[in-house]
């Protein structure tokens, strides 16, 4: 599917849910333990998890499988009352009373400043906030604005395309992991292809 037309599927979409693939959330998993170490026993947070009756939420499932973490350590929230989320909420509108070493998610990218700004508000000092987003997030007057002040430490570019569908097809987005360091906010970003 072309990303023009999986940008005007996407306004049919509800609350912007496309199931991000565990097996690439593994696959950064790996490239990123073999660049920082983050203790992902400590509080996690996925703000925007997912997951129905037919899809688990992805990135406490593949958080549990790498690092052997139970899912059930992992705190999440989710805006759609069928999410598996054990929090029905707007994470943007949501005060968290709890500070995550980790928060960590694939945002509805029409809001990803906003989920950015407020996890880096809502982490714990030097703690991490690491989100998919598309390459082309770089882009636009006003992500540059965002980039002068919150430079990522690292970006993590999938050089294969993902699939969010189910029928495996994928549209012409690269995407990356994003990850921030509270506090840390380099000039440049280191990137890393995996």
């Amino acid at each position: 599917m072309s990303s023009t037309n999986r940008s005007e599927a996407r306004q049919f979409h509800i609350s912007d849910y496309y199931i991000t693939p565990v097996n690439e959330i593994e696959n950064f998993c790996a490239a990123l333990d073999n660049t920082i170490t983050i203790d992902m026993d400590k509080c996690t947070l996925d703000p925007a998890s997912g997951g129905d009756s037919e899809n688990p939420m992805s990135y406490p499932t593949a958080i549990a499988n790498y690092y052997n973490v139970p899912a059930e350590n992992i705190k999440t929230i989710d805006i759609r009352e069928d999410s598996l989320a054990e929090t029905k909420s707007d994470y943007l509108n949501t005060k968290l009373n709890y500070k995550p070493h980790v928060i960590i998610t694939n945002p509805p990218f029409a809001c990803a400043i906003d989920f950015i700004k407020k996890a880096l508000d809502d982490v714990e000092d030097d703690g991490y906030v690491i989100m998919l987003l598309r390459l082309n997030f770089l882009e636009t007057k006003a992500r540059k604005e965002f980039f002068d002040t919150y430079m990522p430490e690292y970006i993590f570019v999938h050089h294969k395309r993902m699939s969010f569908v189910a029928n495996g097809k994928t549209d012409s987005v690269a995407y990356a992991h994003y990850v921030w360091r509270k506090g840390h906010y380099p000039d440049f970003a280191k990137i890393k292809v995996i």
